[in-house]
């Protein structure tokens, strides 16, 4: 029976079994009840003082998938804004199946539990909930309302239990080997194997554990893990390694003393060429007017050449900033589509959503269309975004807002970093077909009514994976709203699938803050910068960078680095004082001692917004350039900057070598127990070689080895002057020290496995109950 196809809404019913306390009438029982429109009908603890619970039984076991908490009609500040789910068979041993929090509304909200282990349904009998933290500060906690819902036909539970009862026996037997293992009482740990058949990890564990604990034989664990490196056994673990940034601005090449680049500017736009290794950039604002300039940098050359000072000269759009470009690398053709117009400027002939093609074997410029809103087409728009499909040959548009006429009066210069004023009307998804010079419109932005419809929005991010098919879609603006979910648009089933709704603090990108996102499809990760915000009363508290790694095959968020806001506005606040020569200069934030610990190596650029990030997933490089700093005393001033971001993080060598050192650190501390001589000489050659010299922190226990080793060389020099046989010592009261010792090596070693490789990460002993 396939459990992912069974109905899993049938309410479960259950009685209130335990809880921690309750205040006056509002007792636990009332939350059996759905009564919004009482204020009454509800539990509510006698304190906030943790631990505060409420234990549920259901009326049978099942299998609890989700469960709904009903809420009071109006916001109430004893909502939960934190609590967690706990499931058990039985009364103890509770097992969390949620981490979650309530919205301070009046809506139920329904949140799935986790109900399976290694793939299996486990049922359970008693439903633990724990208040965390309510909206009001120290009010006590209040639930209204839960439903359970779930599997309890007994078909379907009796064989869940038999497994479950089966997996905890094996999970039994395997935490008793372990702890005869680890405390070498061999005779019952090999007694028990034999009886029961069970292993407790993957025999090449058990060959590992047998060299290098038993045996001493740290030569032959070097092979082993060696060998398992080389196999990918350690994949996984590498991959949950955050990467450290590494910013360097970008050095340019010199003709004579004349360094060509382009100006300062943001709202510009930028397209990385893989194939041929360098990057277009066009347009911008410069913080007086718009650009028309097209430049390209060679990355091999460092060098920037002007393709055009003026392309509407040349054939090509107008002077634009807000706009947009993708490249077709394998036909190499760059195509930029929309604009922002100035609201003085929106006349019915101006306002055109003009299409135009840039041939880079031929250097010319080509008008696909003078308004694609005539053929299908979005309108005119801007802050919007755009990829390119290689394989469908397709162009895909989505979101930006709408430019309409304006006929009223002249309303002044409103630069496209002020634009809260204007008109709140977005475009949806569309998609361009290059071979037929085809627009079809894909999804309307129809604020969300339903579960395939999509919300448009300005500011957001768009990237396009190319090996699954997929248009990641997550954050931006909407009117005066910061927008934080995050969601796909499968194109081949012409299907939207929500990742996060925005609704849980856990999801990981900050909203509110301009965010620039690339992506590797062949690793499976999307890539984002996050500035600062583009909303002046939010600014100056709020100017950092950070930077964050989406893993699409696990579904999560990791922060690789944010450094301190203080920090980005002290350097900020040095812009007052500088000229524009001095760009280059006040550009670059120097680390502060908590960027180190994150990560940061070097300089790094300044907080900013309108910049722009492109990356080559052939080199794994990023590069950024320009855009602005957000100086409300300084509001057209804009950067010139330009910085190369590599991303690095543990090797198979760098994994290689730590393995080493710690097996080569336990021989070493044996040796010390019988020859200093030869525990020096150890140390100076095998122990150095594993010895990554440019980590500190290595560097620094290296040292702490051998500065142990000389005090121990004068302490034996004094007690026995004659050398020779009396500086032999023995540390070790018996080999139980150093089986001891071994087992924590390995149990260290352990941690880089694979989880259903090795043996179970708790401990008999922590079973025991006080």
């Amino acid at each position: 029976m396939n459990f992912d196809t069974l109905n899993k809404d049938k309410v479960l019913d259950y009685t209130i079994h335990k809880w921690s306390s309750y205040s006056h009438n509002y007792v636990p029982e009332n939350i059996l009840a759905n009564q919004p429109d009482r204020q009454s009908s509800r539990w509510s603890s006698e304190t906030n003082n943790p631990p505060q619970f409420l234990i549920l039984k259901l009326a049978e076991p099942a299998i609890a998938c989700s469960i709904t908490f009903g809420k009071y009609e109006k916001t109430h500040v004893c909502n939960l804004r934190k609590f967690k789910v706990f499931a058990s068979l039985e009364e103890q041993n509770f097992v969390e199946i949620l981490q979650g929090g309530l919205k301070n509304d009046s809506n139920p909200e329904t949140f799935t539990l986790k109900h399976t282990i290694h793939g299996q349904p486990f049922p359970c009998r008693f439903i633990k909930i724990v208040p965390l933290l309510t909206w009001g500060p120290s009010y006590n906690f209040s639930i209204w309302h839960v439903k359970l819902h779930g599997v309890n036909a007994p078909e379907v539970v009796q064989p869940c239990l038999h497994w479950y009862y089966k997996y905890r026996e094996i999970q039994a037997i395997r935490l008793c080997l372990k702890h005869f293992r680890q405390h070498n009482y061999m005779e019952a740990f090999d007694a028990l194997r034999k009886k029961t058949n069970i292993l407790l990890e993957d025999p090449i564990l058990s060959e590992l554990h047998t060299a290098l604990v038993h045996e001493g034989d740290f030569e032959k664990s070097e092979v082993i893990i060696k060998k398992l490196i080389a196999d990918d056994i350690f994949r996984h673990y590498i991959h949950q390694n955050n990467y450290k940034p590494h910013w360097q601005p970008v050095t340019l090449k010199k003709t004579g003393s004349i360094v060509q680049k382009p100006g300062m500017r943001g709202g510009h736009q930028m397209c990385m060429d893989h194939v041929h290794n360098c990057i277009y950039l066009l347009g911008g604002w410069n913080g007086s007017e718009d650009l028309a300039d097209f430049w390209v940098f060679s990355c091999k050359d460092s060098e920037w050449t002007c393709l055009s000072k003026n392309t509407k000269e040349d054939g090509g759009p107008s002077a634009r900033s807000c706009h947009k470009m993708c490249i077709d690398c394998n036909d190499e053709k760059i195509y930029t589509l929309g604009r922002y117009l100035d609201a003085s400027k929106r006349t019915h002939e101006r306002v055109v959503n003009d299409f135009y093609v840039f041939d880079i074997k031929s250097n010319t410029w080509k008008l696909i269309s003078p308004d694609v809103a005539l053929v299908g087409g979005p309108q005119l728009i801007f802050d919007h975004q755009m990829c390119y499909d290689d394989e469908s040959r397709s162009i895909f548009v989505f979101g930006g807002r709408v430019l309409t006429p304006n006929c009223g009066p002249r309303s002044g210069s409103i630069s496209p970093s002020n634009r809260s004023d204007e008109r709140s009307e977005f475009s949806g998804l569309y998609s361009y077909l290059v071979d037929t010079d085809t627009w079809h419109l894909l999804r309307e932005d129809s604020g969300n009514a339903g579960p395939q419809d999509i919300r448009s929005r300005i500011g957001h991010s768009m990237l396009l994976d190319k090996k699954q098919r997929r248009l990641y879609i997550f954050g931006g603006q909407r009117s005066k709203e910061y927008i934080n979910d995050f969601f796909y648009y499968d194109i081949g089933q012409n299907q939207v699938a929500t990742l996060s709704d925005g609704t849980k603090k856990e999801n990981g990108l900050p909203s509110g803050f301009t965010q620039r996102a690339t992506i590797n499809s062949e690793s499976g990760e999307i890539y984002v910068l996050s500035g600062i915000s583009k909303d002046r009363e939010k600014r100056e508290e709020n100017m950092h960078n950070s930077f964050w790694v989406y893993v699409i095959r696990d579904n999560r968020w990791t922060c690789v680095y944010k450094n301190e806001p203080q920090l980005a506005s002290s350097h900020a606040n040095n812009f007052l004082n500088l000229s524009f020569e001095g760009l280059p200069n006040f550009a670059a934030d120097k680390p502060s001692s908590s960027d180190m610990e994150s990560g940061i190596r070097g300089p790094e650029p300044c907080p900013r917004y309108a910049h722009q990030l492109v990356y080559d997933f052939e080199r794994n490089v990023h590069y950024m350039f320009g855009g602005n700093p957000g100086r409300t005393s300084q509001p057209k001033l804009r950067l010139d900057d330009f910085w190369s971001l590599h991303l690095s993080r543990l090797s198979k060598s760098d994994l290689l070598r730590k393995c080493r050192y710690v097996i080569r650190k336990q021989k070493f501390r044996e040796i010390v127990s019988v020859n200093l001589v030869a525990a020096l000489n150890y140390l100076q050659t095998t122990v150095s070689a594993a010895v990554d010299h440019d980590n500190k922190e290595q560097a620094a226990d290296f040292r702490s080895l051998a500065s142990t080793l000389f005090g121990d060389m004068e302490a034996f020099e004094s007690n026995y002057p004659s050398g020779g046989q009396e500086a032999t010592r023995l540390v070790y009261s018996n080999a139980d020290d150093a089986y001891v010792e071994r087992t924590e090596l390995f149990d260290q070693l352990v941690k880089y496995f694979p989880e259903d490789m090795t043996q179970p990460s708790e401990n008999l002993l922590d079973l025991i109950v006080l």
